[in-house]
């Protein structure tokens, strides 16, 4: 068993430059935490891999491809590069 302490995970620098906090890595999965501040955003990019986003608290607009959501507190955001089987 591990476990990890969230708020003593370091920030890790990004291409975003927000706080990005890699607290589990695994060659199947990864979660990163990211908090991103009043009109902070990260910047349009293709990911290779499956990607889900959980809000905590807040709102904001989500892209994915050509649709753009409003999203807020306690709302699941999944994104597939691969249709599933």
């Amino acid at each position: 068993m591990e476990i990890t302490k969230v708020n003593e995970i370091a920030s890790s620098k990004n291409p975003h430059g927000v706080d990005a906090r890699p607290i589990y890595a695994h060659e199947n999965a990864q979660v990163i935490i990211l908090t991103l501040k009043p009109c902070e955003s990260l910047r349009r990019h293709v990911t290779p891999v499956d990607v889900f986003f959980y809000v905590l608290e807040g709102k904001g607009v989500v892209e994915v491809g050509d649709e753009k959501k409003e999203i807020e507190k306690d709302s699941i955001v999944s994104a597939r590069t691969v249709p599933p089987r």
